[in-house]
């Protein structure tokens, strides 16, 4: 009967009974959704690194958790909603080797499992800690059939021959322990999460370093250190002497630059070649562990550093850690780590981010001490520095005035991030103090002038002798547009061409929902001072969105 329709009826089936066979034929196929096949790394846009996590770009609003907080999941259960209010997007989290592995061969991942699934729950991601075989330069929180068998894995030595609770980096039944136990911890977390991307990035150990002397003196660190330096390490040095940090290669032109020869002659004979010494071994331990676990599961991965004081000795700091003026060793000898981080106890954010970000180097603030201040170092951090992310430690008991920044400051960043990673025509981050109170940048046409608003001297606060940190963002949208966003900062806009005069067109506060900007009230009057500046006032955090237009003098 079929062949008795009209034309265009059986056209219509036809097409029908094409569609149904598609659809059973390629059922499997159309409907399953694609699963994308990238885990989380870094791509460059612009020449800027760029978290990716599920093809989009990220960027950490972290805070990570005192040491002994994750060990308990019930313990730890009660804190996530203060995590929620203060805006985080990632949880900082330690990964506890003798919890992870209590008896040799067995692992127990119950704990990560747990903290995967409610990092999950509270619409969070999480970097993971690897508290291995060092932490803090000691050996901690390796497990107890470790501890007990210092016959097997060997303690470090002291100059004056005293043993002390750091596992020997020179060791490689810990090496061989350590890789083991970090390789299961990395195929579970692919097992269990390469679908979600919960966890996006992995700390291998932690703020490695050796104290309370420059470097081990056990029999084989000994020898390697009467012995050449290595033939990989001269052949870089002598390869790259113009691409050296300068500190480092100060100490190489204090020698001569040698070409060859034992590390006291190529480095001098001082407590800076016995770090440079320990540095390159404890390199070389930590690529071993991070290489093997990106064979497993390949997300990014750093390590950090606990930082130097000046005019402090090494070994009176820890010694040979990622610290900047050993970076050059860390670079070679670890090429598996994606960056360098420092953990922040120094209140010279400047100083040490501009340190971290030499040789191409990633910046990443994994730790920094939480207080006030953190709400405007983050401004700073991240918009100046292009930083990976920002996380004040012992998070989970921040309350107050520093929870309440911080909340503030995420809930900011949070909102603009978007324009940050759509290729802006310029974007930059500020940080002021009463002793550093201004800042100037090019943005395309504009030179920008930015303050911290106590210089207005309008309010009371402004004769105090101390000053509470203060800093922001600009993005520049368009030619004569911008997003100021911040805490207690100024902006005036100047034409780089004498000729011309800039004024503000409109000054609108908002805010962003949604990736649309929704604007509040218009501010072209007191609030700008009568067009004369944009003003984010202390004591306050906001988004301004500015148009400026321009007449001739």
């Amino acid at each position: 009967m079929i062949d008795q329709l009209p034309n265009y009826l059986l056209l219509y089936f036809q097409k029908i009974i094409v569609v149904a066979f598609v659809l059973v034929c390629f059922q499997p196929v159309l409907g399953q959704p694609s699963k994308k096949s990238w885990s989380p790394h870094i791509a460059y846009s612009n020449g800027k690194p760029v978290l990716m996590v599920q093809g989009n770009p990220f960027l950490i609003l972290g805070g990570e958790l005192g040491n002994s907080t994750a060990s308990n999941a019930d313990y730890m259960r009660s804190k996530w909603p203060l995590l929620k209010q203060m805006k985080l997007n990632t949880v900082v989290s330690p990964v506890y080797w003798e919890l992870m592995e209590p008896k040799e061969g067995i692992f127990d991942f119950a704990l990560v499992d747990s903290t995967i699934a409610i990092a999950r729950r509270s619409n969070m991601h999480l970097v993971f800690l690897w508290f291995g075989t060092w932490k803090n330069s000691m050996s901690c929180y390796v497990p107890s059939w470790v501890k007990n068998n210092s016959s097997r894995f060997e303690r470090t030595i002291d100059k004056q021959g005293k043993t002390i609770e750091i596992l020997s980096v020179f060791d490689k039944s810990i090496l061989d322990a350590d890789i083991k136990a970090y390789t299961a911890l990395m195929k579970h977390i692919k097992q269990v999460d390469e679908a979600k991307q919960t966890v996006i990035m992995v700390q291998v150990e932690n703020e490695v370093g050796m104290l309370p002397t420059a470097r081990e003196h056990t029999a084989k660190a000994n020898i390697l250190f009467n012995d050449d330096v290595p033939k990989e390490l001269m052949d870089y040095l002598n390869s790259n002497k113009q691409k050296l940090v300068p500190e480092f290669k100060t100490v190489l032109e204090k020698q001569g630059n040698k070409t060859s020869g034992t590390w006291t002659e190529v480095f001098g004979n001082s407590l800076a070649t016995e770090e440079i010494f320990q540095a390159w071994h404890y390199a070389k331990f930590v690529e071993r562990v991070a290489k093997a676990g990106k064979q497993a599961y390949n997300i990014p991965m750093y390590v950090n550093a606990a930082l130097n004081r000046p005019n402090v000795l090494p070994g009176d700091y820890p010694s040979a850690g990622p610290l900047p003026h050993v970076m050059d060793i860390w670079k070679l000898a670890a090429p598996s780590l994606d960056m360098l981080s420092p953990d922040f106890y120094n209140p010279d954010t400047k100083y040490w981010c501009n340190l971290y970000t030499r040789n191409n180097n990633v910046l990443f603030v994994p730790e920094m001490h939480f207080d006030e201040s953190c709400s405007a170092k983050a401004f700073y951090i991240i918009g100046h520095h292009g930083s990976l992310g920002f996380s004040p430690f012992s998070i989970e008991n921040g309350k107050g005035k520093e929870a309440a920044a911080l909340q503030k400051t995420y809930s900011i960043i949070s909102q603009i991030q978007p324009l940050i990673h759509d290729k802006p025509l310029a974007v930059d981050g500020f940080l002021f103090d009463k002793k550093d109170k201004k800042d100037s940048a090019i943005f395309g046409k504009y030179q920008l002038t930015v303050s911290h608003e106590l210089t207005m001297n309008w309010n009371p606060a402004a004769k105090d002798s101390v000053w509470n940190a203060t800093g922001g963002i600009v993005i520049q949208t368009a030619a004569d547009e911008f997003i100021v966003a911040g805490t207690g900062i100024v902006v005036t806009f100047k034409h780089t061409d004498d000729s011309i005069v800039t004024n503000l067109l409109t000054v609108d506060e908002g805010e962003f929902i949604n990736n649309k900007w929704i604007a509040g009230r218009r501010m072209n009057g007191d609030e700008d001072h009568q067009g004369r500046h944009v003003r984010i006032p202390f004591g306050e955090w906001g988004i301004q969105k500015v148009k400026l237009y321009n007449t001739k003098q």
